[in-house]
């Protein structure tokens, strides 16, 4: 099958942004009273969204909706005005995907982090009209691994979803595209590892960045 188009995840995926998440994640946790994680911690704890990501760094007896809502105000705040200090595109990503466009394949990025964080981060490092769409977490719209959104994007991209590869980092991302009938690739430079990818029945894994062109 010949893809004609991709969907990227962002965080782990297009750029390393854990520096800048677990920044903030413990930020609101400092302000909230409760202890910081390691850096190496928010591998595990991020890619379900910014509220799972409240839960899951919250000791387990405080995980309560409130206490979940008060830590997601703080940083969803902090993060908003921080997302991008030490987040970077991975190397050879710029390059990758400025050679897919070159070979006529339609760019998007669906992320579960805030769509507003996402479509800023987007701008800012890859700037305007490298992706035909942009998505990430808007309320009321199911999140990764659901199907829906992606299901979304191939009918406004005017492309079947068997002809649309998802690009990710974690089982996540792999559930989505097998979900949604889109091809999958793991990519092993992000947060997560090749057992996982493999664990989720991933089409294909890949090392480096430019090792996505030949599947195209």
């Amino acid at each position: 099958m010949a893809y004609r188009a991709a969907i990227f995840d962002f965080d782990g995926t297009l750029c390393n942004t854990l520096p800048d998440l677990c920044n903030a994640a413990n930020y609101a946790l400092a302000e909230c009273g409760f202890p910081p994680h390691p850096l190496e911690s928010y591998r595990y704890f991020v890619g379900e969204g910014a509220v799972r990501l409240m839960e899951n760094i919250l000791p387990p007896d405080c995980r309560s909706e409130e206490q979940v809502r008060a830590l997601l105000a703080v940083y969803s705040a902090y993060y908003s005005a921080h997302s991008a200090v030490d987040t970077a595109p991975y190397p050879g990503i710029c390059e990758t995907l400025a050679a897919l466009r070159e070979k006529g394949v339609l760019l998007c990025v669906l992320s579960n982090k805030d769509d507003g964080d996402t479509r800023a981060l987007t701008a800012h490092y890859f700037g305007e009209g490298l992706f035909s769409l942009v998505c990430g977490r808007r309320e009321g719209r199911p999140r990764k691994p659901a199907p829906d959104v992606p299901l979304e994007m191939a009918r406004e991209l005017g492309v079947p979803p068997e002809q649309i590869l998802f690009i990710g980092d974690s089982r996540f991302d792999i559930l989505t595209g097998k979900n949604a009938g889109m091809g999958t690739c793991g990519v092993l430079w992000g947060f997560r590892d090749r057992a996982e990818l493999e664990a989720e029945g991933a089409d294909s894994i890949v090392a480096a960045p430019e090792e996505l062109i030949a599947l195209f």
